[in-house]
């Protein structure tokens, strides 16, 4: 074990400790009680110390269905906490102000069975939101001098599928059929597609082949590819179809116009591939004049350089808008001003999608996984973001 990773484990398992002994102190009515609340933070804490920091392999069903559990367990504590929390305001609310003695004892009283049943209900709810499928949301982007010929140019964004434990095959399928008719003129995959090694999950990503137009469907990879293998995946990647941009560019033309792909490694790299480190500068091809430039780059915080550079756009993931309460609300001390949806950087825009799946729990709350179709147009236009449809 390394010893980021060690510091790490101590630092979760300091939180999952504190978390613990409240929930149990607020809570529980009774050793059992007590004992069976211990059980979910357990569950999350056997994921970093034995396959994190123990360096085991997901390989049987067992495994995966302690994942799966640990993962939810995640989610339905991360509510429990929050309502726990909101109970005792509300207790202390009506401690200080003393004018409803009958609603304070009902909530002293009452209130664990409630906090308990509204995080079990927020868990299903969240669980529902992200297996449905991705909404398709529609972002008119004004670029500044655009030539007329790319105006109204369809890109459509994949990001953050996070093919694994809950996102599969289907899915994918699925994903592939909204993005195809949407009638693309470019496929960007910004990132962050799978949650293991090729061996396992090539299978599930092999609906990608049929994304259209065949020849303009582009790649980089996020973290969690270099996690999972980067060098493989993007061979692999590469046997369907995609072209893989990694600190370069490609010219495109569409109709008389011409424009610039660009696409960068993550930051992760520079743990696993050094010389992959992120570098907007060389995939943003100076050769070519002016022209649209395109950069899809998984991380938002590479905005900076990307701008520098001299792109006009950049696609990008990884923030998950949060995924689900409250850590809707942590992504913004992490990731503003680029968290979700579309932002300036300089002259550059910026489009942070939310994710086409969900990593780790497969819940949404307060989000909705999104497949984005994005247009470019004349100056004179307004941004706009149409309504999910």
């Amino acid at each position: 074990m390394n010893w980021r990773l060690s510091r790490t484990m101590v630092v979760i398992s300091v939180i999952l400790a504190l978390g613990y002994g409240y929930v149990a102190w607020r809570l529980a009515s009774s050793p059992i009680a007590a004992i069976a609340l211990a059980v979910p933070f357990l569950m999350v804490w056997i994921l970093p110390a034995v396959y994190w920091a123990g360096n085991r392999e997901n390989r049987t069903k067992a495994d995966e269905a302690l994942h799966i559990a640990s993962y939810l367990c995640m989610a339905w504590l991360s509510f429990l906490v929050v309502l726990c929390l909101a109970r005792d305001a509300l207790l202390l609310g009506m401690t200080l102000l003393p004018f409803f003695p009958r609603l304070h004892a009902y909530v002293l009283h009452a209130g664990p069975h409630w906090v308990l049943g509204g995080s079990l209900l927020a868990l299903v709810m969240g669980a529902i939101a992200a297996l449905r499928g991705p909404v398709v949301r529609t972002i008119d982007v004004p670029v500044e001098g655009l030539d007329a010929q790319l105006d109204g140019l369809r890109i459509v964004q994949i990001s953050d599928l996070h093919v694994g434990l809950t996102i599969r095959g289907g899915y994918v399928r699925r994903v592939v059929r909204l993005a195809n008719a949407l009638s693309p003129d470019i496929v960007a995959l910004t990132g962050d597609l799978v949650d293991g090694r090729v061996e396992r999950l090539a299978p599930h990503v092999a609906p990608l082949a049929e994304l259209e137009p065949a020849s303009r469907v582009f790649f980089v990879p996020g973290n969690h590819e270099y996690y999972s293998g980067a060098k493989a995946w993007m061979a692999h990647f590469r046997t369907l179809g995609v072209r893989v941009l990694l600190n370069e560019s490609v010219h495109l033309t569409h109709g008389d116009a011409r424009l610039v792909v660009g696409g960068i490694g993550d930051p992760a790299a520079s743990m696993y591939e050094p010389s992959e480190r992120p570098r907007p500068e060389l995939a943003v091809a100076p050769e070519a004049g002016r022209v649209f430039r395109l950069l899809l780059a998984h991380n938002p915080k590479l905005a900076p350089l990307a701008e520098q550079a001299g792109f006009d756009l950049q696609l990008s993931g990884h923030t998950h808008a949060g995924q689900f309460f409250p850590w809707t609300l942590a992504v913004q001390l992490v990731h503003a001003p680029h968290v979700v949806g579309l932002s300036r950087r300089g002259r550059m825009w910026v489009y942070v999608s939310p994710g086409t799946g969900s990593w780790g729990p497969p819940v949404r709350f307060g989000t909705e996984p999104e497949l984005t179709l994005v247009r470019l147009v004349r100056t004179a236009a307004q941004p706009r973001i149409s309504p999910a449809q």
